[in-house]
């Protein structure tokens, strides 16, 4: 519900306009903790996929230290070009930036047991994804027709597939922990549920910021049940605060750089994708927030921001960033349209990103208890693609477009070693899943005669889709 004390209606439509700052500083600090889960997560991920993450005993875990500290202070920088902007660059909205879901399933494969050594690839691929996605900004609007609800939707549920059972080995110990009588134990998996239930419990009995913030204030209840029953213990959060340090700063190429083929036409193809669901969550900032239809200046900046802020982050070893679409609800439910708010809520991640200590302690967090978060975040990923689903019309066309790329997508994701006579950079690609799905969905849509839409499906296959468009096109890969 909107504030009006914070403004009058007139104002709080505005993105020029800021609010008294005792008012603007915490409601930029809720946008950050909206999110902040969400926007570490991949870093903790992509290091557990390398082989140095939780659990690991990698002689590399440091390194996930700065990968976190990264993933902070580049959503930071990215949300301020997006709110502040530089002539064209920036849509000038209240739009938080953040790492991006949507990649994981392009990134796990390339770094897949490699350790840091497989980071130059990644990072060469960031960059340079980061520039083709600022090139899109040229032609956004031109492009839109090729992405509908039965593309992006699928895209989307097949990201959170593809995702789930990563918060299902968190939850029950670990890769590391494969194997072993601790992985699966009702220890570890009674911290995962703790998570569980105090998360579920704030979404549907709470309202306001307790329900925004439930998976982070999860994962901090679950963080005191795992101090309380001894899976982590009050010396190794010491120890690990004491070598953090209490400041520092980025580090240019510190991991090198590296041009892998399969790389960058990875988070190329990936960067479409991002690239309208950012355009959808413009849309929704400007609906919700003031009312109207965005810009094509402001859906432009925004696409060259998401670019220009993805290609930085990866010259210092920070993931691919987007817009998050849970910010998107937030500004819905406070009313406050303010840019300046969220810059204000940027300007803390930056402060978090050059303080180590605070990675330091996100790096405490046990896997067990940040498989409960992530089990809710990555089944929220699907449930979101599925909603998108409910907006296409299921009859026998899309119904054939739907499971061939489903059937493929989902099949490789589970059986890699299918396309192990390929070379590396197809093989790396197909396993994936994801790029082949969606790169038959968008063909087989463009090819296929929109007579055939007429035919019905019979039977209990019938779809009940109502096709009203424009309402799936948020980004739901965020959280």
């Amino acid at each position: 519900m909107t504030d009006t004390s914070l403004g009058t209606p007139e104002q709080l439509r505005d993105p020029d306009y800021t609010p008294a700052l005792y008012k603007a500083v915490p409601l930029g600090i809720q946008h950050v903790l909206a999110m902040f889960v969400s926007n570490v997560t991949p870093a903790i991920i992509v290091a557990g996929a390398a082989g140095f993450g939780f659990g690991s005993n990698s002689p590399d875990f440091p390194e996930l230290l700065y990968l976190i500290q990264m993933s902070m202070l580049f959503a930071g920088i990215a949300t301020l070009i997006q709110t502040v902007g530089a002539g064209p660059v920036g849509a000038k909205l209240p739009i938080v930036q953040g790492t991006s879901f949507a990649f994981i399933p392009i990134m796990i494969p390339l770094v897949a047991g490699r350790g840091v050594d497989g980071l130059a690839a990644l990072f060469g691929g960031v960059i340079v994804g980061g520039l083709f996605h600022m090139v899109l900004g040229l032609f956004i609007g031109r492009i839109r027709f090729a992405l509908p609800p039965l593309v992006t939707g699928l895209v989307v549920t097949l990201i959170g597939l593809a995702l789930v059972r990563v918060g299902i080995q968190y939850a029950a110990g670990g890769v590391p922990a494969i194997g072993t009588e601790e992985y699966g134990s009702l220890l570890n998996w009674s911290a995962a549920l703790v998570v569980i239930v105090v998360t579920l419990g704030l979404k549907f009995f709470t309202r306001g910021m307790l329900s925004v913030s439930a998976v982070l204030i999860g994962l901090v209840v679950g963080y005191f049940y795992a101090i309380g029953v001894g899976i982590l213990s009050l010396e190794a959060i010491g120890q690990s605060w004491e070598r953090a340090a209490t400041f520092a700063l980025p580090d240019p190429f510190r991991y090198g750089f590296e041009f892998s083929i399969a790389a960058i036409l990875g988070f190329c193809l990936m960067a479409f994708v991002s690239a309208v669901e950012t355009v959808g969550d413009v849309s929704g900032i400007t609906k919700g927030g003031a009312g109207r239809e965005a810009t094509d200046a402001e859906i432009t900046g925004a696409t060259y921001a998401d670019g220009l802020g993805t290609a930085i982050a990866g010259v210092f070893g920070g993931f691919p960033n987007t817009s998050f679409s849970q910010n998107v609800g937030l500004i819905a439910m406070t009313g406050v349209m303010s840019r300046h708010v969220v810059t204000i809520g940027a300007l803390f991640l930056i402060l978090c990103g050059l303080v180590p200590k605070v990675g330091g302690i996100i790096r405490t967090v046990p896997i067990e208890v940040l498989g409960g978060g992530v089990i809710v975040m990555f089944g929220m990923v699907v449930a979101a693609g599925v909603s998108m689903l409910s907006d296409v019309i299921w009859n026998r066309r899309n119904m054939v477009i739907f499971a061939i790329s489903l059937s493929i997508g989902l099949g490789l994701q589970l059986e890699p070693g299918a396309v192990q006579y390929l070379p590396d950079t197809a093989r790396m690609l197909m396993t994936s899943g994801l790029l082949p799905a969606a790169f038959l969905a968008i063909v087989l849509n463009l090819l296929l005669s929109e007579e055939l839409a007429a035919e019905e499906v019979s039977g209990g296959l019938a779809g009940h889709g109502d096709g009203l468009k424009g309402k799936g096109e948020t980004n739901a890969a965020n959280i």
